[in-house]
C-alpha cells in the first residue's frame, strides 16, 4: 500500500467501475453531438474574479467552497467550481460569437472542485458533462436542452427522476419581486449571515436548505406572481414545447438554484432514490452573464449533469449498463518462439480494429487462461511449438469452450469475420 491516499472528499476511478463512468459520459454527450453541439475544453483553473463576478459573490460556492490560491507570480486563481463561466469566457476570448452563426452550441466534460463537507453524492472533486447555447434568446433552445438531458437519462434506462421547472424573470420584473421578497425576509428570525444575503441577493435565501429557514419561508411571495407579460409568454412557450415533446415536468415556484447568473428559465433534474443529495443536474438561462464578465450582450442557456450522481442514480434503480468487454481476443503463447509470433499477430489484430491483449510475464497455460477469462475476451488464441510447426494456432471460444485449429495466416481474417 502507498504511503499516500486520495485527498479527503475525492475518489479514484478504477477498472472495472471506471467503465460505467465513461459510459455515462458518452450517453449524456451522445444527444448533444447529434444536435449541433461542438466539444470545448477549458483549463482546470481560472482567474478568481471570473467566478466572483459570474457565479456571484454572495453564493456559498464563492464565499465558502472555492479553492482559491495565489501563484508565485502573484496571480489570484481558483480551481473551477462550475463550467458555464469558463466556457463563456473561452467562447468570448475566441470571438466565436462573431462568426455570424448564433447560437454557438458547445458541450464539455471535466472535473470540478468545491470545498464541501464530504458525504455520499457530494464530493470535493466531481465530474460533470455540460452544454451551453450562447447568443440567442429563444424558448426553443431552453426546451431543446431540457429534452436532450431527458433523452440522455432515458437512454441510460433511468426512470425515477423528475424535472423541476421555474422562471426567475428578467431585469424588468425581478427588481419588483426582489423588493417584495426583501420586505418579507426582513421580518423573519434569521442569523446574521443569512440577513446579509437579503441585501445582496434575497433569492439565495429561498435556496437555503436548513429546516429552520425553510419553515419560516412558508407564505413568502413567489416570483411567478411578479413575472412581466414577456417573461410569462416566454415561460409558457418553454412549457408548451417540452410538453409537445412528451417530456414530463413539475412546476416548482421556489426553484432558484445555487448560482446568481440565472434569468428566466431555470430547471433541475432530481432523483428520488438519492436521499438529501437528490439533484443529479440542472441549469437555466443566463442572459446577463456575458456582460457580467466584460463581454457583449449574449443571451444564453445551458445545463450541467453530474456524472457521479448519475452513477448513483443507476445504482439506486438497480440498473447495470451493458458495457462491452475491453478485450475481444486474448493471446496465450507457450514458449519463446510462440511469444514472438503471437506478439506480431496481436499487433496485426489491433491494427485491424480488434481489441486484443497478450499474456505477458511468461505465465503458464493455466494462469494465462484465467487471465483471459478475467479480461472478458470472447476468444483465446493459444500456440505452442507443435502448433507453429504445423502453421496453425488454437482458437478457443471462451463462451462455448469449443476449440479449433486455425491457419496462422488466416487468423486475422477469421477473427474479423467472427467479431464483425
Amino acid at each position: 500500500m502507498s504511503t499516500f491516499k486520495a485527498p479527503k472528499g475525492t475518489y479514484d476511478l478504477i477498472p472495472p467501475d471506471s467503465a460505467t463512468y465513461l459510459a455515462v459520459r458518452e450517453a449524456i454527450a451522445a444527444p448533444l453531438k447529434n444536435s449541433g453541439y461542438g466539444y470545448i475544453e477549458t483549463p482546470g483553473f481560472e482567474n478568481v474574479e471570473l467566478f466572483a463576478r459570474g457565479v456571484g459573490e454572495s453564493t456559498d460556492i464563492v464565499t465558502k467552497e472555492m479553492y482559491a490560491f495565489t501563484t508565485k507570480g502573484g496571480d489570484e486563481l481558483a480551481l473551477r467550481p462550475e463550467g458555464t463561466a469558463s466556457v463563456l469566457r473561452a467562447a468570448l476570448e475566441a470571438n466565436l460569437h462573431k462568426a455570424g452563426n448564433l447560437p454557438v452550441k458547445l458541450w464539455y466534460s471535466g472535473s470540478y472542485y468545491r470545498y464541501e463537507r464530504p458525504q455520499k453524492g457530494r464530493y470535493r472533486h466531481f465530474s460533470q458533462v455540460g452544454a451551453e447555447a450562447i447568443g440567442a434568446e429563444d424558448p426553443a433552445l431552453d426546451a431543446e436542452l431540457i429534452i436532450l438531458a431527458d433523452q440522455a437519462y432515458r437512454s441510460l434506462g433511468l426512470s425515477n427522476f423528475r424535472i423541476l421547472l421555474n422562471s426567475l424573470g428578467d431585469k424588468e420584473c425581478r427588481p419588483v419581486y426582489r423588493a417584495a421578497l426583501q420586505e418579507f425576509l426582513r421580518g423573519l428570525d434569521l442569523d446574521e449571515d443569512t440577513r446579509r444575503r437579503i441585501d445582496i441577493n434575497p433569492l439565495r435565501v429561498l435556496d437555503d436548505k436548513r429546516d429552520e429557514v425553510q419553515k419560516q419561508l412558508v407564505g413568502a411571495p413567489l416570483l411567478g406572481d411578479y413575472l412581466c407579460d414577456a417573461c410569462k409568454a416566454y415561460h409558457t412557450e418553454v412549457r408548451d414545447l417540452i410538453t409537445a415533446a412528451g417530456v414530463a415536468f413539475e412546476d416548482d415556484p421556489k426553484l432558484v438554484r445555487g448560482l446568481d447568473y440565472y434569468t428566466r428559465t431555470t430547471f433541475e433534474f432530481v432523483h428520488d432514490g438519492l436521499g438529501s443529495q437528490s439533484a443529479v443536474g440542472g441549469g437555466g438561462r443566463y442572459d446577463g452573464l456575458s456582460e457580467m464578465i466584460g463581454g457583449p450582450s449574449l443571451p444564453s442557456v445551458g445545463w450541467a449533469l453530474g456524472v457521479d450522481r448519475t452513477v448513483l442514480a443507476l445504482q439506486a434503480e438497480g440498473i447495470e449498463l451493458d458495457i462491452p468487454a475491453g478485450t475481444s481476443v486474448y493471446a496465450v503463447p507457450l514458449g519463446e518462439q510462440a511469444r514472438r509470433v503471437l506478439f506480431s499477430k496481436v499487433t496485426e489484430l489491433r491494427t485491424a480494429g480488434i481489441a486484443t491483449d497478450f499474456a505477458y510475464g511468461g505465465r503458464g497455460l493455466k494462469g494465462a487462461m484465467k487471465a483471459a477469462n478475467r479480461s472478458g475476451a470472447r476468444y483465446a488464441v493459444v500456440a505452442g511449438e507443435r502448433d507453429l510447426a504445423e502453421g496453425v494456432v488454437q482458437l478457443k471460444d471462451m463462451e462455448s469452450g469449443e476449440q479449433e485449429p486455425v491457419a496462422l495466416d488466416a487468423l486475422v481474417e477469421k477473427l474479423t469475420s467472427r467479431l464483425g
